[in-house]
């Protein structure tokens, strides 16, 4: 998935969850820069998971730190950002094996998609975690 695609992907799930319009651009602008991050770690030899991994890490971390700049809520960028990231079709041949009686095909496709999706919420939780840390030393000291 390339930037551009990804920016629109972003954007359209923006629109779509009702983020404010000013803030729409800057939905789409973190989408396609992680987009255009697991695009770029993929063409240099990454594999898929890593790529998933770092590419949710760029856009947890511009979203925290475009949310404060702003004075919002860090999901409003979040969840439009990341949706693009999320292993969908591989959840579908999932089904679609499943569906077809292809029981150790729809195991396999069902492991990665978990894999998949652990790796974007290890990846999330790891920046939060690090801005919840930050801020709460930052306010006592």
């Amino acid at each position: 998935m390339s930037g551009a695609f990804a920016f629109i992907a972003a954007l359209g799930f923006a629109i779509l969850f009702n983020v404010p319009k000013d803030k729409l651009l800057w939905s789409g602008f973190i989408g396609g820069c992680g987009g255009l991050c697991y695009q770029l770690l993929q063409d240099n030899g990454s594999s898929s998971l890593f790529a998933l991994f770092i590419a949710s890490i760029i856009i947890a971390l511009e979203s925290e730190l475009l949310a404060r700049f702003l004075k919002c809520p860090t999901t409003l960028f979040l969840i439009s950002a990341l949706t693009p990231l999320v292993p969908g079709g591989t959840m579908y041949y999932t089904m679609l094996a499943f569906v077809q009686g292809d029981l150790q095909l729809a195991l396999d496709y069902g492991i990665s998609a978990l894999v998949q999706a652990c790796a974007i919420v290890i990846a999330v939780t790891l920046v939060a975690s690090i801005f919840q840390t930050y801020h709460t030393f930052h306010t006592r000291h």
